[in-house]
């Protein structure tokens, strides 16, 4: 992967303290088998489906086979960001001229390089994490996804990840060429992490009044290192002279996709965890030994969906393409019309503070013992027998909200909910 990404790894280590909290776990156990057992991702099913003849990719001149792979996963071009820090395995062919693009919706990822050697992809196995895949970016008869474990792992099978396969993004000081300057800085962002630190090597389109954040600098001068130029990097809604919009099927790299990419990340990270453990907990025979651990691990998962900690927004904030509406647009939607996929933008990401994963296969998937408790968990904060930190910055108005929401949008809700009784 190269100098750049393995010093940038070693200081992803060191810049998280979740390994204490979330210490390797074997990701070849019997329980879970990620290097061998068949994965079901979005990639996967593409690949089967192109197999039998029912898909064929399309090869554009100009961007490969980039858009055919995004319309066949179902991920929208207005999710574009563009990152410009060297901190990808493509790194030699990344620059702030020519950065790299990331594409996204809840289960798959796209990332393309120009001039790259291959495309990047993963797909959400709901049971093992994020799968890694790669696609020469060469025409071919016949084009084939290779999956990618062990050089992928290298950097995405870390504390920063929660010891299982997974995403993450980070937030770097970034030279004039986009490598890192100092990677034992690069900060890993979720939705806790303060808006001022997060976007350092990224491009970032939208507005967001007075906030000054680390997007579209960099640090010129090798005496001070450490300090960007933040001349103009903020409040861009256009990224006009610093790359060339015509090698990228967006002219933007959007504030609010980034955003929502930063929450998801984490999100299904915390999901993954909570699943493995369960599931070897249960192959190894110490469900009994295993509470303590079970409620430290829900507790994680349920303050982080119902947002606990969320770094605040303290002016609205906007994005340039035409994400913010087709993210919402996917709903479910309640009988109110109303969807924990739309967005507030003032003083928080969402409208509605429970995350939209609880409708993906990661979260239906958790083994009963696990999603038993996530669930109880859930509704004690939303009928507002909890008053733990963990729900103590919903309103009455927020709780009532989202459990009307779930009740009509979430099918398989434990009978105590519709009951109201806790039982």
């Amino acid at each position: 992967m190269g100098i750049t990404l393995a010093t940038l790894t070693a200081a992803l280590w060191a810049a998280t303290d979740s390994g204490d909290k979330f210490p390797y776990i074997p990701y070849d156990h019997p329980a879970i088998q990620y290097p061998k057992a068949p994965p079901n991702d979005p990639v996967a099913r593409l690949q089967h489906r192109m197999d039998k003849g029912e898909i064929k990719l399309a090869f554009d001149p100009k961007l490969g086979y980039l858009p055919s792979l995004l319309k066949n996963l179902g991920i929208n071009t207005d999710s574009q960001m563009l990152v410009f820090s060297k901190t990808s395995f493509q790194a030699p062919k990344i620059t702030p001229r020519r950065p790299r693009a990331l594409y996204f919706t809840d289960d798959a990822a796209v990332g393309f390089v120009p001039d790259g050697d291959v495309m990047e992809l993963t797909g959400l196995d709901p049971q093992q994490g994020i799968i890694f895949y790669t696609l020469d970016r060469e025409k071919t008869d016949k084009p084939e996804f290779q999956r990618r474990t062990g050089e992928c792992l290298n950097c995405h099978l870390i504390p920063g990840t929660l010891q299982v396969p997974g995403l993450l993004v980070t937030s770097v000081i970034p030279r004039p060429d986009g490598t890192p300057r100092f990677p034992a800085a690069a900060v890993i962002v979720d939705s806790h992490t303060p808006l001022d630190q997060r976007w350092g090597g990224w491009y970032v389109t939208g507005t967001s009044g007075n906030l000054q954040h680390r997007g579209n600098a960099v640090a010129p001068d090798p005496s001070q290192p450490s300090v960007l130029d933040l001349h103009n990097n903020t409040n861009l809604t256009s990224l006009t002279g610093r790359i060339d919009p015509n090698t990228y099927l967006e002219p933007s790299s959007d504030l609010v996709a980034l955003m929502t990419l930063e929450h998801q990340t984490m999100m299904t990270s915390l999901l993954t965890r909570l699943n493995w453990e369960a599931r070897i907990a249960t192959q190894d025979g110490k469900l009994d030994q295993f509470h303590d651990r079970l409620d430290f691990l829900t507790d994680q998962v349920v303050a982080y969906m119902l947002f606990a900690n969320e770094a605040k927004i303290y002016e609205p904030i906007a994005g340039v393409s035409t994400f913010t509406k087709t993210f919402a647009a996917k709903g479910p939607r309640d009988k109110q019309g109303r969807s924990l996929r739309d967005f507030d933008l003032h003083t928080r990401l969402f409208r509605y503070p429970l995350s939209y994963m609880v409708y993906d296969a990661a979260f239906d998937d958790l083994p009963a013992v696990a999603k038993d408790v996530v669930y109880r968990k859930l509704y004690a904060a939303l009928s507002g027998s909890d008053s733990s930190a963990k729900s103590a910055r919903l309103s009455p108005a927020d709780r009532s909200a989202i459990l009307e929401i779930l009740l009509d949008t979430k099918p398989d809700l434990p009978r105590y909910w519709r009951k109201g009784d806790g039982k």
